[in-house]
């Protein structure tokens, strides 16, 4: 067998953050003050950190160049005016509204828009999503086709809403009872798989049919187009931009977490042509946010926002970016660990419950890797399973499991090396060769919504 290929790095690094690894007995310290929840152990006490690649990117010169010259006047600063147009380049959308990261855009976005009782359909909504959904009273349902509970299938585009699925939902509704509905690209719940561009166009068509709005949560939409641009043929020769035109093209909106695909550590928007909504939209924001030319955002983060928004559509930057993540995946596959598959954009998705057979879903087998793997290598990652998104039965009060029981590795963006990347494989491969002695987890204590962010356990 051939060895695996590291990708290199398409970029010189001009400085350093030191990191230091920890002694087993001092992680298993950690871990016990931390009530075993990754989210609550502090970062300098972390060795490699994938817990999230959300506002962990390193920024480049010229991003930092940005940070300097930001024009931080409270109304109508130049620095709005460049993002405004470095946005309106991509999305093709008459209003922009700055945030200050993307579930600040989703809170504005569905608590102006959503009633009690309504349903917002989507592939797979993901956590912040669901829950600025449903602590309005609506109800988030999820409608990605059913490969994409298969770990095992090699589809292209697992990320695809199913039209079928989506079609006899709205049938059977009012059109009043669907306020919009949204596609996430990639699919972060569900592996961080791609959607097609022909999926894009068919939900579009369908929604301007039904008279509903279709909106985009656009936060790795470059990733998304690069994997067009590699699966779909008839894109081959498009640009990545060209295909992130298209793809909004077809939509009414889109919301954005800026910290994932524009390279930054803190901001978002909402973008899209309705003048009525955007007027509401802007009113709700200056009432929480900011006003409607900064949205809670300095002037410095506007700038480093376009500038990022211009360098991630670079298609070196992107092979690398989805490099990595293919490397990371085929180490581990390499070594026998149950994977989802195909390796998606942004990260690696370990199946948990394949890992650990011997603890049932009550026992969070996802949770109970991600404690086991930083008392490991001191390597940080999250669960995304049955912590994150059991929902309750509502006669019986008891969790109802997700299909899919997922420890994720979130690769930030231009922050580590292929070393890195192996030292993460190396801990996964240790644990497998004694998982048997893995522990459970219970919850002590957890939170109405989010529970996952601080959530406490011990161990069984």
């Amino acid at each position: 067998m051939s060895p695996i290929k590291i990708p290199i790095e398409p970029f010189k690094i001009k400085s350093i953050e030191t990191i230091r690894p920890t002694s087993r007995e001092e992680r298993a310290k950690i871990l016990e003050e931390a009530g075993f929840n990754l989210f609550n152990i502090p970062a300098e006490k972390v060795f490699i950190d994938l817990l999230t690649d959300s506002g962990t990117s390193a920024m480049s010169d010229r991003q930092w160049a940005g940070l300097l010259s930001g024009d931080e006047s409270y109304a109508g600063a130049r620095s709005y005016f460049r993002f405004d147009k470095a946005v309106r380049n991509i999305f093709g959308f008459k209003h922009v509204i700055p945030t200050h990261q993307g579930r600040a855009a989703e809170r504005i976005l569905f608590s102006t828009k959503l009633e009690p009782g309504q349903q917002v359909p989507s592939n797979i909504h993901f956590d912040t999503t669901r829950a600025n959904i449903e602590v309005r009273g609506a109800e988030a349902i999820d409608l990605v086709q059913d490969q994409a509970y298969d770990p095992d299938a090699k589809a292209p585009f697992k990320g695809n809403m199913d039209i079928g699925k989506l079609k006899a939902f709205i049938q059977k509704r009012d059109k009043e009872e669907i306020p919009l509905v949204m596609m996430t690209i990639t699919n972060n719940s569900g592996g961080g798989q791609p959607v097609s561009l022909a999926n894009i166009r068919e939900a579009s068509a369908v929604c301007r049919e039904a008279g509903i709005p279709f909106f985009i949560d656009a936060c790795r939409f470059a990733e998304n187009a690069f994997f067009i641009k590699q699966r779909e043929e008839a894109y081959s020769q498009k640009t990545v931009l060209e295909i992130a035109q298209e793809i909004f093209s077809y939509a009414d909106g889109a919301t954005m977490s800026a910290k994932k695909d524009a390279l930054v550590n803190i901001g978002g928007f909402i973008t899209l042509n309705d003048d009525s909504l955007a007027e509401k939209l802007r009113n709700n924001l200056i009432v929480t946010e900011g006003f409607p030319t900064y949205g809670g955002l300095a002037g410095r983060d506007l700038e480093a926002i376009a500038q990022g928004l211009d360098e991630v559509l670079e298609e070196s930057y992107l092979e690398h970016r989805v490099g990595q993540v293919a490397y990371l995946w085929e180490l581990m596959a390499e070594a026998g660990i149950p994977l989802y598959g195909p390796p998606g954009g942004h990260a690696v998705y370990i199946l948990a419950d394949r890992f650990l057979p011997h603890l049932p879903r009550d026992l969070f087998p996802g949770q109970a890797l991600t404690v086991a793997l930083y008392a490991e290598s001191g390597v940080r990652a999250v669960e995304i399973g049955g912590v994150m998104f059991a929902q309750k039965d509502k006669e019986t009060g008891e969790d109802i499991y997700p299909k899919l029981e997922l420890v994720r590795l979130a690769i930030p963006r231009r922050v580590y090396t292929g070393a890195h990347l192996q030292h993460v494989a190396e801990g996964f491969k240790t644990i497998y060769q004694k998982k048997e002695m893995v522990q459970g987890v219970k919850i002590v204590y957890q939170a109405p919504q989010l529970r996952h962010f601080t959530a406490r356990f011990e161990l069984v």
